[in-house]
């Protein structure tokens, strides 16, 4: 009987099919998810990556809560056309500490994972509170409001302490000055050393144009002017990591 003939007669009969298909299945599964077990993560860690500051966590749950990734995707995908545009495309690890990620799979707007330090902190603002001021084509609405509210974290420590829960590595000295350097973060006058030792590269000064009060306007354009200006691409090498 050739190779072929008894490949035929597996096909004919249904009970061996299936057996075969579930041993190859298995045998398959056990290789790709037995190394699994023994890694600690599966997502290469990068230079300058770090925890969200208390400031840029309010923003980022803003963000989520007015639904500003169902029209922007923070995800750079690797083709020349959305590199040339947006930037270095976009790493794993840079998401590592989003629960959940914003990756996003529609774009009505830009790809906004390397927005960070791209326009002022007056054109976010202005941006925010009329789109078509800044960008006549834009279909975004308004966010004007968010000027005018006055940022409510009832527990910054406890906000820290949650994404803690599921593997952010905020210490034990970033949890005890979580209230202090949300404060800090956006008054220019303030002493800002403890927090950038904290979070390094954080994003100081006086976000929605207004000293007096601290908004959610703030917390907003703190977190967009951070996002992707943690990484530093010039001695990044795409083939080997950092150079």
């Amino acid at each position: 009987m050739s190779l072929m003939d008894k490949h035929q007669f597996i096909e004919r009969n249904a009970t061996l099919l299936l057996v075969g298909s579930l041993l190859v299945v298995s045998i398959g599964g056990i290789v790709e998810i037995a190394p699994l077990f023994y890694l600690e993560n599966t997502i290469e860690k990068v230079e300058g990556m770090r925890p969200y500051t208390p400031l840029e966590l309010a923003g980022r749950n803003i963000y989520i809560r007015e639904g500003c990734y169902a029209c922007h995707s923070q995800m750079i995908r690797p083709f020349r056309d959305e590199v040339e545009r947006y930037g270095h495309y976009s790493l794993a690890a840079e998401s590592m500490y989003d629960h959940p990620f914003q990756w996003g799979s529609k774009r009505t707007g830009p790809d906004l994972a390397r927005v960070g330090d791209r326009y002022s902190n007056e054109w976010h603002v202005q941006h925010l509170a009329d789109p078509r001021s800044v960008v006549p084509e834009s279909v975004m609405p308004s966010y004007a409001f968010l000027k005018e509210t006055k940022l409510k974290v009832t527990n910054a420590t406890m906000e820290l302490v949650a994404n803690g829960r599921v593997g952010v590595p905020y210490t034990d000295d970033m949890l005890a000055n979580a209230k202090a350097d949300l404060e800090a973060q956006a008054n220019p006058d303030a002493d800002t050393s403890g927090l950038l030792e904290r979070y390094p590269k954080a994003k100081v000064g006086n976000f929605d144009g207004d000293p007096s009060r601290l908004t959610e306007m703030d917390a907003l354009v703190a977190y967009l002017q951070m996002l992707g200006t943690l990484v530093d691409f010039s001695t990044y090498d795409d083939a080997t990591g950092y150079r």
